[in-house]
């Protein structure tokens, strides 16, 4: 078997607050104040092919775009390995960590806050290869041209300022700005969200032919799952800093396995179920602050057992490339 890409490892990140000064003092009085950790990302294991789309989905707060700015190098893990073209990113050299940075981009959701306004498209897009030589300063302006070619833009508008532009276009900035450092790997943060509908076709439909064209590898990031669909190879259902089911996209689809995945999927509206009252999924996301114990997922689940509040399940194995995190996923079937 090929080895993946891109392999995480009992990834892990905490963000701790420390106590300030009043706290300090509560605590000296006996109070029970202390520091605070959010628990973002919670062991979670992945592998990503080259050439491969992997859809990571799953509600706000679950620490999807936490773990696309651990791949992308921007957050460092509290614990786990993070390996990249069989390479483990701390244990990089600084010639191989230079190479692997340029290699690795991240396309974030607001096109908008994500472009400095006060430089203009030219400068964003070229500063990057200008100052990692892959183009000269006299190069640099045809270089910005193909690149910007490349992404449906007309050159003649590198010129202009990021507000000058539609939600779209700033898009397809960002996308050049990345693409701009020849990259291998894209991880794409909800890259779409922020973008009308129409433009959204637009921009999924570019992502797959540079996909194509340039034999790129994506994590891509959603909440949408019909947008997953469409792209993904794969898909990664996260709850609460875990990957609860990870599956070929037509069979995750056709058979969800847990629990969360067929809640999800069951209350994605469809054209043939426009009488149908759809719900959200019951109770209340908890904390990261405070995960519940076990499975994460319990206090919501209609299958839960008692088990499923003492113990964490284990990671069982439906077929092949297809996983799932719950005591009972053998008995688990899709709901109608």
């Amino acid at each position: 078997m090929t080895s993946p890409l891109m392999e995480l490892r009992d990834i892990k990140k905490h963000f701790t607050k420390k106590a300030d000064f009043a706290g300090k003092i509560a605590q000296r009085f006996g109070a029970a104040t202390g520091d605070e950790t959010v628990f973002a990302v919670d062991g979670v294991n992945l592998t990503i092919a080259k050439g491969e789309v992997l859809g990571l989905v799953g509600e706000s707060g679950c620490g999807k775009s936490t773990l696309g700015r651990i791949v992308a190098g921007i957050h460092q893990a509290t614990s786990g390995d993070v390996s990249y073209g069989g390479l483990d990113l701390s244990d990089l050299t600084k010639s191989e960590q230079a190479r692997v940075t340029l290699e690795i981009q991240m396309i974030f959701q607001d096109p908008f806050s994500s472009l400095n306004p006060r430089m203009r498209v030219e400068q964003i897009v070229g500063e990057a290869p200008l100052v990692h030589g892959l183009c000269t300063a006299q190069e640099q302006s045809d270089y910005v041209d193909q690149v910007l070619t490349q992404v449906g833009l007309d050159p003649m508008l590198k010129r202009r300022y990021p507000h000058q532009f539609s939600g779209g276009q700033r898009q397809r900035i960002g996308i050049a700005r990345a693409l701009a450092v020849k990259p291998k790997f894209l991880v794409c943060d909800e890259s779409i969200a922020a973008l009308d509908v129409s433009i959204q076709a637009q921009v999924i439909n570019l992502f797959m032919e540079l996909r194509d064209r340039l034999d790129l590898t994506y994590l891509f990031i959603s909440h949408d799952l019909s947008v997953v669909q469409h792209i993904s190879d794969r898909i990664a259902i996260m709850y609460l800093g875990r990957i609860v089911e990870v599956a070929p996209t037509e069979e995750l689809f056709a058979a969800p396995n847990h629990p969360y995945t067929q809640a999800l999927l069951s209350e994605v509206p469809r054209i043939d179920q426009r009488n149908r009252e759809f719900g959200a999924i019951k109770g209340e996301i908890p904390s990261p602050l405070d995960p519940p114990s076990g499975c994460h997922f319990h206090p919501r689940c209609p299958f839960a057992q008692p088990i499923c509040s003492e113990q964490s399940p284990p990671t069982r194995e439906i077929s092949k490339d297809w996983k799932s995190v719950c005591h009972f996923s053998q008995n688990m079937g899709i709901v109608a």
